[in-house]
């Protein structure tokens, strides 16, 4: 599995980017959000990905942030949400969007992204309501935000060692009350996983 990439953006296209890495180019399959982010051309790049791989395909998807990953993976657990229109919704909303849509019920404005009808729509933001803790968290006073930085890489670490969403936020967000803004991710995902063991 191919974790990420780092290296120099080679080209981009209306749905991808081509990444060099050590002198192979890397296809990769993007939002338009993740390409408005990326950079120019000639840069040098680091994208979260995700690999597809089915029968007749092996595809890398990439993102500019690990909790665009994240929602990538929710959205396309959802049954009837494949690759594209999970990178669709993602290119028409922006994660903390998709958090107040889903927290609101809100299937019209995930109807918003290309390929999504009302009925898909609905789908999603019913299926997707229990899920969201390791994407949404919550922030204080206010509404759900979208972690960001080592956050968002914090909560994703203890989603792939297999914590459930609402303890894999609940335990980084008290890491994060307790350590501050500037923790590093390892020690992040170090004091998260004492809490969570707690």
């Amino acid at each position: 599995m191919i974790a990420h990439l780092r290296g120099v953006l080679s080209a981009t296209d209306l749905d991808h980017a081509v990444i060099d890495v050590g002198g192979v180019g890397y296809l990769v399959g993007a939002s338009s959000r993740t390409l408005s982010a990326i950079g120019p051309v000639g840069e040098p790049v680091m994208l979260h990905t995700e690999m597809l791989v089915a029968e007749d395909f092996i595809r890398l998807v990439g993102f500019a942030s690990a909790s665009e990953r994240d929602w990538f993976r929710l959205l396309t657990g959802v049954q009837g949400v494949g690759a594209r229109v999970a990178l669709a919704i993602l290119s028409a909303l922006e994660p903390t969007d998709l958090v107040r849509a889903i927290a609101a019920q809100d299937k019209a404005m995930v109807a918003r992204a290309n390929g999504v009808g009302p009925k898909l729509a609905e789908r999603i933001v019913r299926e997707l309501k229990d899920k969201t803790g390791g994407i949404a968290l919550g922030s204080g006073g206010g509404g759900a935000v979208a972690p960001v930085g080592a956050g968002a890489d914090a909560v994703s670490a203890l989603l792939n060692l297999g914590f459930r969403p609402a303890e894999a936020s609940s335990a980084v967000a008290a890491a994060e009350e307790e350590l501050g803004t500037g923790a590093t991710l390892d020690a992040l995902v170090r004091l998260a996983l004492r809490k969570a063991a707690k």
